[in-house]
């Protein structure tokens, strides 16, 4: 199970908010989720800082990471334990 997480830091306040955007049996379910989110975030013209993993469901560990003030995304190297930049 992959789950989809959204953080944001609004700006005045401690501490990031974090949000279970949902729990998919498939990484790419919890990715798309993800995705989602980031794409309805960018509309919203909110000046926070926001970024979105998916990690398998009560990890510690991201699989996927993307935030609000870059287009780029990234996977989790396990192997190296590296991330590594997702070129579409």
């Amino acid at each position: 199970m992959f789950e989809a997480v959204q953080f944001i830091e609004v700006i005045g306040e401690t501490g990031p908010r974090e949000t279970s955007l949902g729990v998919h049996e498939e990484e790419l379910d919890a990715v798309a989720t993800a995705r989602s989110a980031r794409r309805e975030f960018a509309t919203s013209g909110s000046a926070d800082y926001a970024w979105w993993i998916v990690r398998e469901e009560g990890a510690q560990l991201a699989n996927f990471i993307a935030d609000s003030r870059s287009a780029k995304e990234f996977v989790l190297d396990l192997r190296s334990g590296e991330l590594v930049e997702v070129r579409s």
